[in-house]
C-alpha cells in the first residue's frame, strides 16, 4: 500500500487536454497515481471543497496540500520525483519561458480554433462555460467569428507545428533529444487536442510527417499506473493528515506579502471565476500558498504559480 502522505492523487477528467499533459508526465516518470474523476462543467463540490473554489482541470493532491495549475503541478512533480528528469537540459529556464507560450498563447489559439471548427455543433452548456475565457464576454458572437475566421485560425496553428515538425526532422525521438521532457508533455497536449477534438485534426496533422512519428513516441510512454479513487476517500486524506507546505515569503517581493496575511488568488483574467481565500503561507517568484480550513477537509494548503495568477489583499 502507497504512502497516505506521499501518494499523488489526481483529480480531473478523461477528456481534459490540460490533463493530458499531466498524465504524460506521470508517465514520463512511471508514477503510481490516483484517479478521482470530476465532471466537465460546474458544478464541482468535491473539487472545490478541496480548493476553496478554484474549479480549474486538473488539480493533483497530496496529502493536505493541493496543487493548481498545470504548471504548478508539474513543478511539484519534479522537486518530489527528479528521476528521471522532465529536465534533461541545461536550459531549463528557456523551457519554463517556452511553457508559458505552449500553455498560454499556443493552447488558447488552439482552442478558438476547435471551437471555431465545431460552430452550431458545439455543446451550449460547455460553450457557455469556457466561451468567456476564450471567445470573450459574448461568448456567442465570439463563436460566430471564430468560425468565419477558420481559415485564418488554422494558419495560425499550423505555423508553430511546423515549428515542431522541424525540430523532430533529424531523426530525434523526442524534442530535447533521446529523453521525453516536459516540453514534450506541453506541446503534446495542444497536438493531443486537435486530433481528439477537431474533425478535420487527423488529415490536417497528417501533413507533419516528423510531428506524427513524434506523437506516436509520446503515446508510447503510456500515463505511469492509475487506479481509482472515490472522491470522499480524498476528502479525508486531506482531513487526516497537515499539509506540508513551508512557511515564508522570498525577499525582494513586489506586492510586500507576508505570512499570514489574508488573501485571495485566483486566475489572472476574465472568467467569471471564484477567488480562493485564505491566509498566506509561502511565496516566492514562482509559487504562492494559502492555508485555509473547512469542515469537510481540515486545515489545507492550496497551492498556485504566482505566473498567471492575481493575489490580492482582504
Amino acid at each position: 500500500m502507497s504512502d497516505p502522505t506521499s501518494e499523488v492523487i489526481f483529480h480531473a477528467y478523461p477528456q481534459s487536454p490540460v490533463a493530458e499533459k499531466v498524465r504524460v508526465t506521470f508517465g514520463i516518470k512511471g508514477l503510481e497515481w490516483r484517479k478521482v474523476e470530476i465532471p466537465r462543467l460546474p458544478p464541482k463540490p468535491m473539487l472545490t471543497a478541496l480548493t476553496g473554489g478554484y474549479r480549474r482541470t486538473p488539480v493533483m493532491q497530496i496529502g493536505a496540500d493541493i496543487y493548481c495549475d498545470s504548471q504548478c503541478i508539474i513543478r511539484e512533480l519534479e522537486r518530489r520525483f527528479p528521476l528521471p528528469t522532465i529536465m534533461p537540459t541545461s536550459e531549463q529556464g528557456l523551457m519554463w519561458c517556452l511553457s508559458r507560450w505552449t500553455d498560454g498563447a499556443l493552447f488558447d489559439q488552439t482552442v478558438r480554433h476547435v471551437l471555431g471548427a465545431a460552430g452550431d455543433q458545439l455543446d451550449k452548456d460547455f460553450a457557455a462555460d469556457r466561451g468567456r475565457l476564450y471567445l470573450g464576454e459574448d461568448w456567442a458572437a465570439g463563436l460566430k467569428q471564430a468560425n468565419a475566421d477558420l481559415p485564418h485560425l488554422v494558419s495560425q496553428v499550423r505555423a508553430p507545428l511546423s515549428w515542431l515538425n522541424a525540430q523532430m526532422s533529424d531523426g530525434r525521438a523526442f524534442l530535447l533529444g533521446s529523453q521525453p521532457a516536459a516540453i514534450d508533455a506541453q506541446f503534446y497536449h495542444v497536438v493531443w487536442f486537435l486530433r481528439g477534438r477537431w474533425a478535420d485534426g487527423p488529415s490536417f496533422l497528417s501533413e507533419f510527417e516528423y510531428l506524427v512519428r513524434w506523437e506516436e513516441n509520446i503515446r508510447e510512454i503510456g500515463h505511469g499506473t492509475s487506479s481509482e479513487m472515490d472522491p470522499m476517500d480524498a476528502l479525508a486524506r486531506a482531513k487526516d493528515l497537515k499539509p506540508t507546505a513551508r512557511s515564508g515569503v522570498a525577499p525582494h517581493d513586489p506586492q510586500g506579502l507576508s505570512v499570514g496575511q489574508s488573501v485571495t488568488v485566483q486566475p489572472d483574467v476574465n472568467g467569471g471565476e471564484q477567488p480562493v481565500a485564505g491566509k498566506l503561507r509561502y511565496a516566492d517568484a514562482e509559487t504562492v500558498v494559502i492555508e485555509r480550513s473547512a469542515e469537510d477537509v481540515g486545515t489545507v494548503c492550496v497551492h498556485f504559480p504566482r505566473s498567471g495568477y492575481r493575489i490580492d489583499l482582504l
